[in-house]
């Protein structure tokens, strides 16, 4: 077996829980500061009830953004680390109670 590393399609490791909506949602709260579910269901105009919420409760049970008050998210530093590729998100662990 090779030790030689390959190339990576994606630069960021994402695990497998995660969705390219949920790289979009961390990206969006890095530019646009702290949002809410709805901030984030209207940025992506998501008809789905309650989608935006859904991820950010994910988001937060493995640590990449945190609640900070009623219905407001932000990113945590795992979340800067996985957007700037230096944190793998499979190696994350889930938080029991991270609401």
């Amino acid at each position: 077996m090779s030790s030689t590393a390959t190339p990576l399609d994606v630069p960021r490791q994402r695990a497998d829980w995660m969705t390219q909506t949920d790289e979009a949602i961390l990206e969006t709260i890095r530019d646009e500061g702290n949002m809410t579910p709805q901030a984030l269901d209207d940025t992506f105009d998501i008809a789905a009830a309650n989608y935006a919420r859904d991820r950010l409760s994910e988001l937060t049970r493995y640590g990449l953004v945190e609640k900070i008050g009623r219905g407001l998210y932000r990113l945590t530093d795992d979340g800067r680390a996985f957007l700037n590729e230096e944190l793998d998100a499979s190696e994350l662990a889930p938080v029991e109670d991270a609401d």
